[in-house]
């Protein structure tokens, strides 16, 4: 048996005129049934809610302002649920919608909640559909079409592999909307490698995510131990291709996970509210050493926190890790550069480290 996450795009969901496309959602349909149907789990992660308020609102773009973007999710959010639910359900398959939103992943505790919601249902054989709950976020917090939702999901229950489907074959070196003469991209194993493609921003008419926002999620999710594959979501047989294992649009290799779930958590998940500067003794003993980050080595507190936020750790321009403060901006702006003995005289109950080791990560 094996775990899955397919994450359908808005441009899979429904046409640029917000149409749905149905015979897109019964083959993918299909597939997720004979899959479930074989002994394997299996989620869905949707986009399209807000597409499917407009086309019920008969709007004749997407909104741009996030009240109205929240009314037409609103009005369409049960409307694409119940699609799914009826389209699984002819197939002999319970399902059940899960909406999540980024502080449901950037709060330790809801994050675990949601693990163990989507671990128990998979236990009890039920399919979860889910989509971000845009009618709460906010147009700075949303996760971008889905995509680092599905590769946060697709860590929280430790899936084999994550397909995220699109309207083209995978990743090319550039647009294939611009070059004709554009490659795929077969394998990815460094993504370092990836600075030298003319990956775009571009979306659909109805979508917020592209192909920039795929890549980073299959880095998210590889960098957790997933293999995520990015396919076309529109070509009969791309689905189940890619679930074979089989040469199927543009795969990245899951990575020897470097981090235990809670830092990848804090890593991808857990939004920065500030910045620490660090000097040059304290960065090298952070990227090399390990060790916990001390006053002594702060040179500087930029923005508003508070003790047990996440902050970025940065040395000059550039940042070199994220890690959850003892201190907040103000109490760090009174003792930065002391050593332990001062700072505790100036704050008798201050812990040594300012960010503990186990609670950093590097970028």
């Amino acid at each position: 048996m094996a775990r899955y996450v397919i994450k359908l795009g808005s441009s899979i969901v429904a046409e640029d005129s917000g149409e749905l496309r149905a015979d897109v959602l019964e083959r993918i349909c299909d597939e997720a049934a004979a899959r479930h149907g074989a002994g394997d789990d299996i989620v869905l992660v949707t986009s399209g809610a807000i597409a499917r308020g407009m086309r019920v609102m008969d709007l004749p773009v997407r909104p741009r302002a996030i009240e109205e973007l929240q009314a037409a999710s609103a009005v369409g959010q049960g409307k694409l649920y119940h699609v799914y639910d009826d389209l699984l359900r002819a197939r002999k398959i319970t399902t059940a919608q899960v909406l999540l939103t980024f502080f449901d992943m950037s709060a330790r505790a809801h994050y675990l909640n949601a693990r163990g919601t989507l671990r128990r249902l998979l236990e009890w054989r039920v399919l979860p559909v889910i989509n971000e709950n845009d009618t709460t976020t906010t147009d700075e917090i949303s996760f971008g079409d889905n995509d680092f939702l599905a590769a946060q999901v697709a860590m929280l229950i430790n899936a084999d592999l994550l397909v995220l489907l699109t309207d083209v074959d995978g990743l090319f070196t550039v647009s294939p909307r611009l070059d004709p003469g554009a490659r795929l991209v077969r394998e990815v194993t460094d993504f370092e490698a990836l600075a030298d493609l003319n990956i775009g921003h571009a979306t659909s008419p109805l979508g917020s995510g592209g192909m920039r926002s795929k890549v980073v999620a299959a880095e998210m999710a590889t960098a957790g131990g997933v293999r995520t594959v990015i396919c076309s979501g529109l070509r009969p047989g791309a689905l189940g291709a890619a679930l074979n294992g089989e040469d199927e649009g543009t795969l990245f290799a899951a990575r020897e996970a470097r981090y235990s779930s809670f830092k990848l958590w804090l890593k991808y998940a857990k939004p920065a509210h500030g910045t620490i500067v660090v000097d040059d003794g304290a960065a090298r003993a952070l990227r090399d050493g390990g060790t916990s980050l001390l006053p002594v080595g702060i040179t500087d507190v930029r923005g508003s926190f508070q003790a047990g936020d996440a902050v970025s750790v940065a040395h000059g321009p550039i940042v070199i890790g994220k890690g959850i403060c003892n201190y907040g901006a103000g109490e760090l702006l009174e003792v930065k550069g002391m050593k332990s003995k001062a700072v505790r005289e100036v704050l008798p109950r201050a812990t040594d480290e300012a960010i503990h080791r186990d609670y950093f990560v590097l970028a």
